[in-house]
C-alpha cells in the first residue's frame, strides 16, 4: 500500500473512532478542510467540524496519484433520533504532505471529486482493502 493511502485509511480509522487527538496527528497544523459550505484551515476547524458534523465515512473504492488520494464513502450523520441515517455517496480529495493530511475537501459524488483532483479511473487502487 502506497504511504499516502495508508494515512488516509488511518485518518478514516481515526475519524470514525471519535479518537481526535489521533485525528489531528495524522494531519497538518495548518489542514485545509472543506465541503459545500467552503472551506478553511487549522486544527481548531478540524477539532470543531468532528464535533459538529459527527459523520462516520466508510471508504469504498481509492484513486491516488502522488500525494494526491481521492476516496469515495459511505457518508452517514446522526439522524434526529441519534441514530446513523441511511448511507449517502460522496467523495473527498486528500492530499497527503510528509505523511500527514493536509487537506480535505468533500464533493458531492466521485465524478466531481476526480476531474477537481486530476485523477481519472485509471488511477484507481485497486489493492485497497477495506481498512475498517
Amino acid at each position: 500500500m502506497t504511504a499516502p493511502v495508508e494515512t488516509v485509511f488511518a485518518w478514516h480509522a481515526a475519524l470514525n473512532d471519535g479518537n481526535v487527538e489521533r485525528l489531528l496527528s495524522l494531519s497538518t497544523d495548518d489542514v485545509e478542510v472543506g465541503g459545500p459550505r467552503g472551506s478553511g484551515h487549522g486544527a481548531d476547524l478540524l477539532r470543531d467540524w468532528v464535533a459538529r458534523a459527527s459523520v462516520h465515512l466508510e471508504p469504498r473504492r481509492v484513486f491516488c496519484r502522488a500525494d494526491v488520494v481521492v476516496v469515495e464513502q459511505a457518508a452517514r450523520w446522526p439522524s434526529t433520533d441519534g441514530r446513523l441515517a441511511d448511507p449517502r455517496n460522496v467523495a473527498s480529495i486528500f492530499v497527503v504532505k510528509d505523511g500527514r493530511v493536509s487537506s480535505v475537501l468533500r464533493r458531492p459524488d466521485l465524478a466531481s471529486a476526480l476531474k477537481a483532483a486530476g485523477l481519472n479511473i485509471s488511477d484507481e487502487y485497486l489493492a485497497a482493502p477495506s481498512p475498517i
